[in-house]
């Protein structure tokens, strides 16, 4: 008996192994059967792999809050000392103070691999006390970003129409916006191929632009992802199955057909982008001091550069531990914006007591940028 179970488990790794071994060198046909298995699905299994009962789709998460009035005699102090000989008439003591209303900031927050929801746990609220309204998406994600483009695409019309959305995205959120903007709402030479609200500029987050080699590890997020939702008492047996078949994995890896697509799609010049990342490694100035004593010992300055640059290329390829700085890049895009951080706690805090994230302050000052040009 044990030995039939020995044999079982051989036979079992060794399968295994021949699937890992063939999906690395075809990842296309992986991508393709994967594809295939989740139609099939589908076809098969319409109600249980329908996605809306898992919470998928586009929904508000929180109002903008009105800014904090100022007292009445200094608003009456401004309109008395306001010049009037202009055509335009002075403030009334009836018009709130703040954003021009006339200017309706929107953001739609989007998620990426295998996340339950809880990163922008901290920015949401940060954003909402700026001023903006704040939607998000919450799709199957694992299965191939184009498929979850369409989802965006087809979930669209929820969002009022009257002025344009920002979207955020959080790692392969990026690329999901980057696929609808280009592909969908703007894309460059052809028609829309959705109509509603414009599109008022793209902000990418630690988004893996030239792809991530630890996507390969996914089932580790997988796991995360459902715990999450099982503690929020969301799981399902299928919803693992409705989420894709790990498509997306193969559309991040450096390389993929789907980035390679992606990337050589022009882009409208009527939608900014942004890009912030952050890198783990930081020199502490005890280490940087080392250093520098370490080459004047031997009185070598270029030493010195040398041992500077080796730091300064080590902490570019880790990145934030999932995405390297050079990945962030894109081309046609400002260059990336660094902050120190790890690839969620630049957005979320691990513990209540932990300060602000770091990538918080620089993105509601991109969204304020972005919507005081509009207003000018």
């Amino acid at each position: 008996m044990r030995w039939r179970f020995f044999q079982a488990i051989v036979v079992a790794l060794a399968l295994i192994g021949v699937w890992t071994g063939w999906a690395e060198l075809n990842p296309s046909d992986e991508r393709a059967l994967r594809t295939l298995v989740h139609d099939r699905l589908d076809d098969w299994f319409p109600e249980l792999m329908r996605p809306a009962g898992d919470g998928h789709g586009l929904r508000l998460r929180q109002a903008a809050e009105p800014a904090p009035a100022e007292p009445i005699d200094v608003l009456r102090e401004q309109t008395v000392s306001a010049d009037t000989s202009g055509l335009t008439d002075p403030p009334s003591l009836n018009d709130p103070p703040g954003r021009d209303p006339s200017v309706c900031p929107r953001v739609l927050l989007i998620h990426g691999l295998d996340e339950p929801g809880i990163i922008w746990d901290d920015l949401a609220p940060a954003a909402a006390a700026a001023g903006f309204e704040i939607w998000e998406l919450r799709y199957p994600n694992d299965q191939g970003v184009d498929r979850s483009a369409g989802f965006l695409a087809e979930h669209w019309n929820t969002l009022p129409d009257d002025c344009p959305v920002i979207l955020v995205g959080h790692s392969m959120g990026g690329l999901l916006a980057r696929e609808f903007v280009s592909g969908w709402r703007h894309p460059v030479g052809q028609p829309a191929r959705v109509e509603g609200a414009p599109v008022g500029g793209v902000i990418m987050v630690g988004t893996p632009n030239q792809g991530s080699a630890l996507a390969r590890f996914r089932i580790w997020l997988e796991l995360r992802e459902h715990f999450e939702d099982a503690r929020r008492r969301r799981f399902s047996l299928f919803a693992g199955l409705r989420d894709g078949l790990g498509e997306a994995k193969i559309d991040l890896r450096p390389g993929s057909d789907f980035l390679e697509a992606l990337n050589a799609r022009p882009w409208p010049e009527s939608v900014p982008r942004w890009i912030i990342g952050a890198r783990l490694v930081e020199p502490p100035k005890r280490l940087i001091a080392s250093l520098d004593a370490a080459a004047a010992e031997v009185g070598s300055e270029p030493l010195r550069e040398e041992l500077h640059a080796w730091f300064e290329d080590l902490g570019e390829g880790l990145g934030d531990g999932a995405v390297s700085v050079e990945s962030l890049h894109l081309e046609g895009a400002p260059d990336p914006v660094i902050v120190d951080g790890a690839h969620r706690t630049m957005l979320r805090r691990l513990f209540a007591e932990d300060p602000t994230p770091p990538a918080i302050e620089p993105i509601i000052d991109q969204l304020e940028a972005w919507t005081d040009s509009r207003d000018r």
